[in-house]
C-alpha cells in the first residue's frame, strides 16, 4: 500500500519520485545543516580542533576525578565520554553500598551546582557518566569540575 501525503501547499511533480512520500522523517528539520554550517565557518581543521579540545577535556575530567581517593575509572574516555565509580569508603562496603555512594557523590556533585554529571549502569554497576559536548570547555573547567568533585568527597568523608 501506498500511503502519499499531499496538501495545496505542497508542490508536487507526477513525473518524478516524490522523497516525501518515502521517508518516514520527511517533515523533519535537514539535520546536516548544523554540520555544514560548522564546516563552513570553522573549515575541517577548525572543526577537528574543536573535536579534539572536548577529547582532551573529558580525559582530564576523568584523570582528574579518578585520581581522587575512592574513585575509580571505569572507562577511559575514547573520544568525548567515560566512566567513573566511587568506592563507599565504610569497611565491607558491598556492590550495592558502592552503587548508592556513587548516586550519591554524583547528585551531590549536581546539587552543587560545579558540573552536570549524569549517573549510569555499566556491566551491572552504577557509575558517573562523564561527558564533554561543550566546545568552550576548558582547562580551569576541568579544574573547578575536579573540585567539586574533590570538595563532595572531603564533605561525604567527614
Amino acid at each position: 500500500m501506498h500511503v502519499s501525503y499531499q496538501a495545496s501547499y505542497i508542490a508536487t511533480n507526477d513525473q518524478v519520485r516524490e522523497q516525501s512520500d518515502w521517508n518516514p522523517e520527511w517533515s523533519r528539520r535537514g539535520r546536516g545543516i548544523a554540520t555544514y554550517a560548522a564546516l563552513r565557518q570553522l573549515g575541517r581543521n577548525g572543526v577537528a580542533a574543536l573535536v579534539d579540545t572536548c577529547c582532551e577535556a573529558a580525559h582530564g575530567l576523568l584523570t582528574g576525578i579518578a585520581a581522587l581517593p575512592g574513585a575509580s575509572l571505569m572507562w577511559e574516555p575514547r573520544i568525548n565520554q567515560g566512566l567513573v565509580r566511587f568506592l563507599d569508603p565504610r569497611p565491607g562496603a558491598t556492590e550495592s553500598d558502592h552503587d548508592q555512594w556513587t548516586d550519591a557523590v554524583t547528585a551531590a556533585v549536581l546539587a552543587s551546582g560545579e558540573a552536570l554529571f549524569s549517573n549510569s549502569t555499566w556491566r551491572g554497576q552504577r557509575c558517573m557518566r562523564v561527558s564533554v559536548c561543550n566546545w568552550q570547555t576548558n582547562a580551569q573547567d576541568v579544574a573547578r569540575a575536579v573540585a567539586a568533585v574533590t570538595r563532595v568527597l572531603q564533605e561525604k568523608h567527614s
